[in-house]
């Protein structure tokens, strides 16, 4: 009878903070794209134009950092984002969306 093969312990890394790494701010997610392989967010930031008060206002978006994750990354952040989100319902600061019914097919 084989046996089955053993798995190998889960690595232990350590966080080493390094604070010459900047923060980037972003006020608009312009892009997301999965290709099977690596998760890739294109972060902007905008910008209002000086606009005479009659004219409708227009503005521009600039791209401020393109993230690429692996899929492990990814995933975990999305259960990241998963926990955030539960949170933010239980504090009153998201509201859950209801279930939807199924829908009756003929």
């Amino acid at each position: 009878m084989a046996q089955e093969p053993k798995k190998a312990p889960p690595v232990k890394y350590d966080y080493i903070d390094r604070p010459e790494v900047t923060e980037v701010f972003a006020d608009f997610v312009h892009r997301i794209q999965f290709d099977g392989q690596t998760l890739r967010f294109e972060f902007c930031v905008s910008r209002l134009e000086e606009q005479p008060p009659p004219a409708t206002p227009a503005g521009k978006r600039y791209p401020a950092c393109r993230l690429v994750l692996s899929t492990t990354a990814a995933v975990d952040l999305m259960n990241k984002m998963q926990q955030i989100t539960a949170s933010l319902i239980k504090a009153g600061v998201l509201k859950s969306d209801a279930p939807k019914a199924p829908e009756n097919v003929a």
